[in-house]
């Protein structure tokens, strides 16, 4: 008996092809303002220690301009705001679940290196049934002039239209510093760790390293 899409669609959620995991993901938090080298670092990280990087950046940024969750996206980007925190609690689910039935993240073998999320308080608390926060990792840096340029080079290089305008830039900094300064109380100080991303990516990693090496060598469970 053939299915119809319209029908197959409309199934409840148990018997969605994608099952969800409901044990939460053991998580290691990478903050930082825009351009501070959040990307580089959990790209460095998942590398070398065989760990699974997730850029909320990339999510979004990957979502088709013509879906609604792409239009609400772009609509808020474009002027330096953040997503409503329930659409990206729903966004982020589905596309790590999406990740782990096509076998690209392993989460018995990997860690979730979390870059973008959560970025609030309110986010903080919707992400808490799903996440298993082992650690936070800040790049720190007072240049936020260093950072605009920065952005602005990379927004060339990578053809993201989102990173060109100077004023839309320096917005997401202040939204950053006012979220981020609440979000980081949310966690306990002993769990937090903050390095200087004025240094170069590999002196930044070489830091993370000597300081997290036995945590993100101890991945399985």
């Amino acid at each position: 008996m053939s299915i119809s899409y319209n029908s197959w669609y409309s199934m409840p959620s148990k018997q969605s092809l994608i099952e969800e995991k409901h044990q939460p993901f053991r998580s290691i938090l990478i903050f930082g303002p825009p351009g501070a080298g959040k990307g580089t670092l959990g790209k460095f990280l998942s590398s070398a220690g065989n760990h699974f990087h997730l850029s909320s950046g990339d999510i979004f940024r990957g979502l088709s301009p013509d879906s609604p969750a792409g239009r609400l996206f772009h609509t808020y980007a474009g002027k330096g705001h953040l997503v409503p925190d329930e659409v990206t609690l729903q966004i982020w689910r589905h596309f790590v679940n999406g990740l782990i039935a096509t076998n690209r993240y392993f989460p018995h073998e990997q860690f979730l290196l979390l870059d973008g999320v959560p970025r609030t308080e309110k986010q903080a608390e919707l992400f808490a049934p799903y996440l298993n926060i082992l650690h936070v990792i800040v790049l720190d840096t007072p240049h936020i002039d260093v950072l605009v340029k920065r952005m602005q080079r990379r927004a060339i290089i990578e053809r993201r239209m989102d990173d060109v305008d100077e004023k839309v830039l320096r917005t997401r900094m202040e939204v950053y510093e006012k979220e981020t300064s609440k979000l980081l109380s949310h966690y306990p100080s002993r769990l937090i760790s903050r390095f200087n991303a004025d240094q170069s990516p590999l002196k930044v990693l070489r830091d993370v390293l000597v300081k997290l090496c036995d945590l993100l060598t101890h991945s399985k469970e």
